[in-house]
């Protein structure tokens, strides 16, 4: 056996250069039908808890339809969809406790509805109300909440890994029963921040779980494009760190491997890297046309095939727990919240002017104060060319947003 410092291993007189090694398993508790690929497997989800985790991925998806359509209406400039994802966000969002941070990239929006946050709230920051909880900042489905422990979102990719990292090296050093999740997609991974917040988290043995969501396109550039190898997964030993493999269309196996890796990361203070293997069943975003780089047989057969959604609505069926009947009215009340959530937003104005220097220094420097007067001053020499009409009035306003 070798004794370098850098690695121990046994001493061979056969020359192999490796570039291959097994492939990781893909662990699954349903089969597309919805029905247990072991019979005697009992899953640590109750019933209730499953009921509750298809009515919030039934809920997510009925607000994607809503909210996408109102942008090609042009009531929003921007929406990203999550089809094909929804076991992804509340499998994993159901496995963690309330307290553990969350550091999304920008398609887990269901992770923050299962942590409460309302049709209304998303609305107010889609809009860009002077209640949205980040006062017209950020641009849609980039949001974040304090109290939900769910860090406001950034559009660059893989920023948030590192901060992740740091976030739960000081839970361990306060000895915090909390772990923090980071998720990205297959793309982030190509990104240098990923690469040092893995080596990182393993070095410092940080208990924070890598969440990749690889659903087969970064953008318009699918995976065999991207990197070669056995995906995302066959990196994480490489660094040391416990990995799985996961069908990210079984809720209950999304669930399952969350839970263990929550456990293990707080028991054994590691790093924990899960690759969710799922389809991205919509455009990536607004701005995109995914037909322009894949086919729409090939899109319709994911969304028809291997929906998240009816693997799971089957999987209840079977176990008597839901029906169509609920299924239309469940459907039917979230359309009427979420009208009536838009309706309100679209009547709120927007946030005051003077946000616009608010929130980066405690006390406003010379410069931002030098800038909000020249702007003050442009804006009464030229009072109706920016359309300010649905913004608060007064340079003073002194009642923000609340903050959450």
């Amino acid at each position: 056996m070798s004794a370098f410092p850098g690695a121990s291993s046994p001493y061979t007189t056969d020359m192999q250069f490796r570039s291959e090694f097994p492939i990781f398993q893909c662990y699954r508790v349903t089969d597309r039908f919805g029905k247990l690929v072991s019979p005697a497997y009992t899953p640590s989800a109750s019933d209730e808890l499953l009921v509750t985790m298809y009515q919030t991925m039934v809920r997510l998806n009925v607000m994607d339809g809503i909210f996408y359509d109102a942008q090609r209406q042009g009531r929003l400039s921007f929406y990203m969809t999550c089809y094909g994802e929804e076991a992804i966000h509340i499998g994993s969002a159901a496995a963690l406790k309330p307290a553990d941070e969350v550091f999304a990239q920008y398609r887990e929006t269901g992770a923050l509805m299962w942590r409460g946050f309302s049709l209304t709230d998303f609305a107010h920051q889609l809009f860009s109300t002077d209640l949205d909880l980040g006062k017209g900042k950020q641009m849609p489905i980039h949001y974040g909440s304090r109290e939900l422990h769910y860090q406001t979102v950034g559009s660059c990719l893989a920023t948030q890994l590192p901060h992740a990292v740091g976030a739960s090296y000081a839970f361990k050093l306060d000895r915090q029963d909390r772990v923090s999740i980071v998720y990205f997609g297959d793309g982030a991974a190509s990104e240098g921040d990923f690469h040092a917040s893995l080596n990182f988290a393993a070095v410092l043995k940080c208990p924070v779980i890598f969440f990749c969501r690889n659903n087969g396109y970064a953008i318009s550039t699918p995976t065999d494009e991207q990197y070669k190898g056995d995906g995302i997964a066959s990196r994480g030993p490489g660094y040391g760190i416990a990995t799985i493999r996961v069908d990210g269309m079984d809720v209950l196996a999304v669930h399952e491997a969350v839970t263990q890796a929550r456990a293990m990361a707080l028991a054994e203070n590691c790093p924990v890297l899960i690759e969710a293997m799922t389809y991205r069943g919509g455009h990536h975003s607004t701005s995109d046309d995914s037909t322009r780089y894949r086919s729409k047989d090939e899109i319709q057969w994911w969304l028809d095939e291997m929906s998240p959604l009816t693997r799971t609505r089957l999987h209840l069926e079977g176990k008597g727990l839901w029906d169509g009947a609920q299924e239309s009215n469940y459907r039917a009340e979230v359309r009427r919240e979420l009208f009536e959530a838009i309706a309100e937003a679209e009547k709120r104005p927007r946030p005051p002017i003077t946000e616009l220097f608010k929130d980066v220094y405690k006390d406003l420097p010379l410069h931002l104060e030098e800038q909000q007067a020249e702007l003050a001053d442009h804006m009464d020499k030229y009072p109706t060319s920016y359309g300010t009409e649905n913004f608060l009035p007064s340079w003073e306003y002194s009642d923000p947003a609340p903050e959450r």
